[in-house]
């Protein structure tokens, strides 16, 4: 029996989760034109087609010019009013389009200005009275107080940057080579990122923020994930989630890394797992089966993979097509897979548009569907305790059910 064909408008009913989605990717762009008109930051444009047309394209040469328009963004940032304007605008255009629990993803360390008084404690407070301000509003709503819709919810997940150089990246990383100026650059990016993971879980518990996850962004190239070995440790060590980058933009054995040397939770990205052409470590001789014990592995592990589609075929333009995306080959082999966006404003998409993409790929019969949304309420990080996060994700697959039933999809 061939799979039913899902309209927009069911899609956008149904309950959803963003696992990987940076803030500072996800910016409205009406919202960065009010920013930067209130923060004196100089944009190519002050209108949203000239921002669409100049900056935030439907298509990009490569992912250097894909990474262009973050430095507009985190320069807006800085800025503390427009931290908060910002966490707050995203968690309410999320809950506007049905998704209903959202990890959001950044790194502290690019908006703080220690000059300025902007530190770590005051960029992750800030943020997260957006956050709060957000689900307080809608958790308010009739109908989630009547319990015919699942709250909203939302955890924050730290990232530390696999690389940053000795000035350009953000006031706090220039202070620092600064500072550490007799050590070897990875030694100052480590540092940085063994700050960040103390500063996180101290944050956490001492003051209940909800920093749910560590992951660490940026080039992967150069930079393996094996030498933050000891950061993603000490997120072991004290019960932090962990998710990385891992086969955005390198091999299959980049994840192999995040999960043996950093103990990663669920894969950011992960496109490469299926491309074995990908490999350029040597002693791996027969990639194919490389590449198929790694997908097992994966598998019966039930390790997540955050899939954002549209991104890895803006960054990577070889790729050429959604339906050569290995999303299919992680479908066919049963793996958790969460869809998500990666950047909402940089990738012009929502998570909406990207179950409309993975869906025109594989034949995904509505009990898979209801599986693929589970895994996003049942691999998430959610700040509350196991109890609780069982009775969240249940609430939400009643309500899948509900608005199935309304689409007459049962």
């Amino acid at each position: 029996m061939p799979a039913p064909t899902y309209s927009r408008e069911f899609l956008q009913a149904m309950p959803k989760a963003d696992l990987h989605l940076h803030l500072d990717g996800s910016l409205r762009p009406s919202g960065l034109i009010e920013m930067a008109k209130r923060s004196d930051v100089k944009l190519p444009s002050y209108t949203v087609d000239g921002l669409y047309d100049q900056v935030f394209k439907e298509s990009y040469s490569n992912l250097g010019e894909y990474l262009n328009g973050f430095q507009y963004t985190c320069a807006v940032l800085r800025d503390m009013e427009n931290l908060e304007q910002a966490a707050y605008e995203l968690a309410v255009d999320n809950q506007a389009e049905g998704v209903t629990y959202i990890e959001v993803r950044f790194a502290p360390q690019l908006l703080m200005d220690l000059a300025r008084g902007i530190d770590f404690d005051r960029v992750m407070h800030t943020t997260n009275n957006g956050l709060k301000r957000a689900k307080e509003e809608y958790n308010q709503s009739d109908a989630v107080r009547n319990g015919d819709k699942p709250p909203f919810d939302y955890g924050i997940i730290n990232c530390a940057m696999r690389m940053f150089g000795k000035k350009g990246f953000s006031p706090y990383y220039s202070d620092l080579f600064r500072m550490l100026s007799h050590f070897e650059p990875k030694q100052v990016i480590k540092t940085a990122a063994m700050e960040l993971v103390r500063a996180s879980v101290r944050l956490r518990d001492e003051e209940g923020l909800p920093i749910v996850g560590l992951d660490i962004a940026g080039q992967e190239m150069g930079y393996p994930a094996h030498e933050f070995k000891e950061v993603y440790e000490y997120a072991h060590q004290n019960f932090l989630l962990k998710t990385v980058h891992a086969g955005e933009a390198y091999g299959a054995e980049s994840i192999f890394e995040a999960l043996t040397q950093c103990y990663a939770d669920r894969l950011g990205h992960g496109y490469s797992l299926f491309s074995p052409e990908m490999i350029q470590d040597d002693s791996i001789k027969d990639r194919s089966a490389y590449v198929s014990q790694l997908a097992s592995f994966i598998g019966d592990r039930r390790i997540a993979i955050e899939v954002c589609i549209t991104s890895n075929l803006q960054t990577n333009p070889a790729i050429g097509s959604v339906e050569n995306h290995n999303f299919r080959h992680m479908y066919d082999n049963r793996l958790a897979t969460v869809i998500c966006t990666d950047n909402r404003l940089v990738s012009r998409t929502t998570v909406t548009d990207e179950y409309l993409l993975a869906l025109s790929v594989a034949e995904v019969p509505l009990k898979r569907l209801k599986d693929m949304v589970a895994y996003g309420f049942k691999k998430n990080f959610f700040p509350g305790d196991y109890v609780s996060k069982r009775a969240y994700a249940k609430q939400v697959l009643e309500y899948f059910d509900k608005v199935a039933a309304q689409h007459k999809l049962v």
